[in-house]
């Protein structure tokens, strides 16, 4: 039998359907790249659906089939969220993919901390451990992270100079043709809205319930390397000179895929106000490795 995803605990089905009613909140071990707060929270279970809709900017094709594990997520916020909370939601669900399709060995902000400069006393206590990295692996776990780190900060720079509605995370095979691909859909938030805006870390955590509730990752085997790139729409005319812009891009029709996306609960922004918006792309190809 193949190795399962990552997961803290799989439930029942019984345990899942009560959870579709009130579900737990995970605890912080299944999410180890979130940083979890103690502050309630309201919260309503997420519905899981079978994935049957496309971007309205692409009419849906009726020759277009879905395989049964591809699922929507639709989370909804009580109120506006902010656009840096947008670029937030977008690097952690980067960063949360890459360890549940195993193309880090440790969450990513686990193995920043683990791969950090050591005292000479810390390098002797590391070394006796059995999974202490050697000199090839630490070469390949440094060139990640600063590959990793690069995409992220250039992300946080197009969020700072346009409105993002869609980003993409495809893994393995190309742009045109990945073997998975993942999207955010942020199109339905109110970013710009002068309402105050919620806490990102209670979104977050709203949004990885639900992720956790659609239990997206247990059925997929376990994947070899692959390269992970990353997509995301912005403004033609927004100034951004690191993503290339890829105007004839369409989104992929094949490859496991989960949808997120997210609402306020506010009235749908127009068909019309997204026709200018063009996809983008990370000039590097993420590379993934194993200990």
């Amino acid at each position: 039998m193949m190795p399962r995803a990552r997961r803290p605990f799989k439930p029942h089905r019984e345990e899942v359907g009560m959870a579709a009613l009130e579900p737990e909140v995970p605890s912080p071990a299944a999410f180890p790249d979130l940083e979890w707060y103690e502050e309630s929270e309201e919260a309503h279970a997420p519905q899981i659906e079978p994935l049957e809709t496309t971007s309205a900017q692409e009419p849906p094709n009726p020759s277009e089939s879905f395989s049964p594990r591809d699922c929507l997520v639709p989370v909804v916020f009580p109120g506006p969220v902010s656009q840096e909370g947008c670029c937030r939601f977008t690097c952690e669900l980067l960063k949360h993919v890459m360890y549940q399709r195993q193309q880090l060995p440790l969450p990513y902000e686990q193995l920043k901390r683990f791969y950090q400069k050591l005292s000479p006393q810390a390098e002797d206590m590391v070394k006796k451990k059995p999974w202490a990295p050697t000199e090839a692996s630490n070469r390949k776990c440094q060139q990640t992270l600063t590959e990793l780190e690069s995409v992220l900060s250039h992300l946080e720079s197009l969020f700072a100079r346009t409105l993002v509605p869609r980003v993409l995370i495809l893994l393995g095979g190309s742009a045109l043709s990945p073997k998975e691909f993942y999207e955010l859909d942020l199109s339905r938030l109110a970013p710009n809205s002068m309402d105050q805006s919620l806490s990102t870390a209670a979104c977050l955590r709203r949004i990885f319930r639900a992720i956790f509730v659609a239990d997206a990752f247990s059925e997929l085997q376990a994947p070899p390397l692959m390269g992970i790139i990353v997509m995301a729409q912005g403004h033609r005319d927004c100034g951004e000179d690191w993503f290339r812009p890829k105007l004839n891009y369409r989104v992929p029709l094949r490859g496991h895929k989960l949808t997120v996306t997210l609402s306020c609960g506010r009235p749908a922004v127009p068909v019309t106000a997204w026709e200018d918006y063009v996809w983008f792309q990370a000039p590097v190809t993420l590379k993934g490795f194993h200990e």
